[in-house]
């Protein structure tokens, strides 16, 4: 067994560019006070001032002593630390380690500057139990490719430099410059599938074949580079297959590949647009129930963070989106000749008033109702038309059927004066007994077409 020595944290370190930071993910345990102990040992020779991140995840009673052992940690070794706390209260049935590495990275995300390091303790045993991990859920070679040494995060980039040490190794080094680490009960809970993997697997493979880990993390090696190779072929493909709309996929372009490179690019898309990755299943489900329904048909393919749907011939990747409000919905406005701004409901953004003679004081106010899903009526768009249908108007201003319950409704009385993001209804103006124009701002819609408004 090969030892562990900070020169080598030095080595792994030595190509990249001067940065503002280098942040220690610190937990507390075994691996990550070596790796902080190692990275004080050879601070002048980091990238960057050396700074911890400790994340308190509010899952364990003892959360509050783990970080408070980090803080004179770093303190003893004069490191400033950042404790991030999220009390996190996952739902029966979710998977505590899945909702706490989402969570654990959106913190790192945020904190993060341009440019800044971001360096975390996996090992490689760490590695070996992540590639068992992604063959028992059946992953193709992105999953198989397991940890990269450094891949990009946030506004910076996410660094594992002790890839190549195994766990053992770092306990060494650990016990020889007596540092002493915190442990989370949860590890040695065989109940969660990685600790299974750890304590009742590994070590039988072990038994029969002592370099198990490293020959792992060689294939796991292998398979990045057949990731990398893929993810470079899917990158030249996807060039050809933008729609017209920012971040939209172009169907009937799409659809002329084979199934292959339709998923690879298909992966990579929604990689690229902030998205975890959608199992086979769900691939298979956009290829053969999105791509070929009917222009009039509303498919949705679904995943933990991600709605994938189509509207004409464009695809959409998107957030999920809230429930829409209901059609028996009615907020009430008072505008007057001053700008005026009414709150919608969550992820709706507002409305804003801008009258045409502001702050004059000579109109008496007038109370508006904004409703959302009102079918079967009509609006005249401009002077010189005549009232269409507003799923005629919704159609010419391209707004999906699957956004238009979303859509503000403005009346006033019983008479509809404007489409929020559309138009204004002509004719209508004195219903209102006010001069001026709407504007919507900050709503779910703008994400597909800034010109909405």
């Amino acid at each position: 067994m090969s030892g562990f020595a900070p020169v080598q944290l030095a080595t792994r370190l030595a190509s990249f560019a001067p940065v503002p930071r280098c942040w220690i993910a610190l937990s507390g345990g075994l691996d990550s006070t070596v790796l902080l102990s190692a990275a004080a040992a050879i601070r002048a020779l980091l990238p960057g001032a050396l700074h911890a991140v400790h994340i308190d995840h509010g899952l364990h009673p003892d959360s509050g002593i783990w970080s408070a052992r980090c803080q004179s940690r770093c303190e003893a070794l004069a490191i400033p630390l950042v404790i991030c706390r999220l009390h996190l209260q996952p739902a029966p049935g979710e998977s505590i380690e899945a909702i706490a590495r989402a969570a654990r990275y959106r913190a790192f995300i945020e904190l993060l500057g341009p440019g800044e390091l971001l360096l975390t303790a996996h090992n490689r045993d760490d590695q070996a139990e992540t590639l068992l991990l992604a063959l028992l859920r059946g992953s193709g070679v992105q999953g198989l490719a397991a940890m990269p040494f450094a891949a990009p995060l946030g506004a910076g980039h996410l660094l594992r430099p002790l890839l190549d040490v195994t766990r053992d190794a770092l306990a060494v080094y650990a016990r020889a410059q007596g540092l002493d680490w915190s442990e989370d009960p949860s590890n040695g809970d065989t109940a969660l599938d990685r600790n299974y993997l750890r304590h009742r697997i590994l070590p039988l493979l072990r038994e029969r074949w002592p370099a198990v880990s490293t020959v792992f993390s060689r294939s796991a090696s292998h398979c990045a580079e057949a990731a990398q190779l893929s993810e470079r072929l899917a990158a030249e493909t996807l060039a050809g297959l933008r729609g017209e709309r920012p971040g939209t996929l172009d169907i009937p372009a799409l659809s002329r590949l084979d199934r292959s490179r339709q998923k690879a690019a298909l992966r990579l898309w929604i990689k690229q647009a902030g998205f975890a990755a959608p199992d086979a299943r769900h691939l298979d489900r956009i290829l053969d129930e999105v791509l070929p329904a009917r222009a009039d048909a509303n498919p949705l393919v679904a995943w933990t963070g991600c709605e994938v749907r189509r509207y004409r011939g464009e695809l959409f990747a998107l957030a999920p989106l809230p429930e829409p409000p209901s059609a028996t919905t009615s907020i009430r406005w008072s505008v007057s000749d001053k700008i005026a701004t009414l709150e919608l409901p969550p992820g709706l953004g507002r409305l804003v008033w801008h009258p045409t003679v502001n702050g004059k004081g000579t109109s008496e106010p007038k109370t508006l109702v904004v409703r959302f899903g009102q079918t079967g009526l009509s609006c005249r768009a401009s002077t010189a038309g005549h009232a269409r249908p507003l799923k005629k108007l919704y159609q010419e201003a391209g707004i999906p059927i699957w956004l238009r319950p979303y859509v503000p409704l403005i009346f006033a009385g019983e008479s509809l004066v404007a489409v929020g993001g559309i138009c204004q209804c002509r004719g209508q103006e004195t219903a209102t007994a006010q001069q001026g124009t709407w504007r919507w701002e900050d709503h779910l819609l703008e994400t597909l077409d800034p010109d909405i408004a």
